[in-house]
């Protein structure tokens, strides 16, 4: 491995072995997964369609076992991994650049309506019978577009993605069971991941985190381990984890390096944390990886 696991469309073309025809969105019927269980980003937004089998996912610090039929939203910022959970598997995917879909939408801030790119609670959506008709109509759809020549082919590929994302989020707002505080991103919990997001590469405090939510450390910690079964310093550990285990993929950030990224004061410090938090240090842990 000589880079960091941010997979380009080029990359996931190469992945999965097929023809890389665009720059900006790309394509697949994936019929088996390579699966890939460290854990990496990608350059891309993904919406896939399991049609069939089942698979694992983690999705940040979530686990999923997603059966078929689903769909499946993940954002370039999501930390991701797959495991095998079944030798039956079929499924489209289409991974597309932000600057593809917003090439000529007045919107830049788009994605910030549609949080289930981001959203752990939102990441996969089952589908019932009628649902399961639109998506599987929206996906053949894309796959009559991209196989037959058209002048207008990523014009047309671009407007269903827009409607795929339209119809998602309109399954969400009619049947989620999640509170829509907790879609606007208002509960305690929802604010603290957010926060979490945005500053967990320089801040490990507890006490931060409490500090910007207007309430007590033992207060929030309490209730976020109420809520997801971790402690909030659980959760800002294994955030810390989780993104030192991408960037050891770096082969050209040495451990010291990594552990400045990291805000840690030295890199025994950082080793201590990390072996604290995966159980190996930062060094097997690289070796686990050649």
């Amino acid at each position: 491995m000589k880079e960091i696991k941010t997979f380009s469309l080029s990359r996931h073309s190469r992945l999965f072995a097929v023809p890389d025809t665009s720059k900006e969105y790309l394509f697949i019927q994936a019929a088996g997964h390579p699966y890939l269980e460290e854990p990496y980003r990608a350059e891309s937004y993904a919406i896939a369609y399991l049609k069939e089998g089942n698979i694992f996912l983690q999705a940040g610090l979530n686990n999923y076992e997603i059966n078929a039929p689903c769909i499946i939203t993940l954002g370039p910022s999501v930390i991701r991994s797959f495991r095998k959970r079944s030798e039956l598997l079929k499924m489209d995917i289409i991974f597309f650049k932000d600057t593809f879909l917003l090439e000529k939408h007045a919107d830049i801030l788009f994605f910030n309506n549609y949080i289930f790119f981001e959203n752990a609670d939102l990441h996969t959506l089952s589908l019932n019978d009628v649902y399961h008709v639109k998506f599987r109509s929206f996906f053949e759809l894309i796959l009559l577009t991209q196989s037959t020549a058209n002048y207008h082919q990523a014009q047309i590929i671009r407007n269903l993605v827009f409607a795929v994302i339209y119809e998602i989020d309109a399954h969400h707002r009619q049947h989620s069971t999640i509170l829509p505080s907790s879609l606007t991103g208002y509960t305690l919990f929802s604010r603290f991941k957010q926060l979490l997001n945005r500053n967990f590469m320089h801040e490990r405090k507890l006490e931060f985190y409490a500090d910007h939510l207007h309430v007590m450390p033992k207060s929030l910690s309490a209730a976020i381990k109420k809520h997801t079964g971790r402690s909030a310093g659980k959760w800002i550990d294994e955030t810390i984890a989780l993104e030192a285990k991408v960037l050891l993929q770096n082969q050209t950030l040495t451990v010291s390096q990594i552990s400045g990224i990291l805000n840690f004061s030295n890199q025994s410090v950082f080793s201590k944390f990390f072996s604290a938090n995966t159980g190996m240090s930062p060094v097997a842990y690289r070796k686990k990886l050649l």
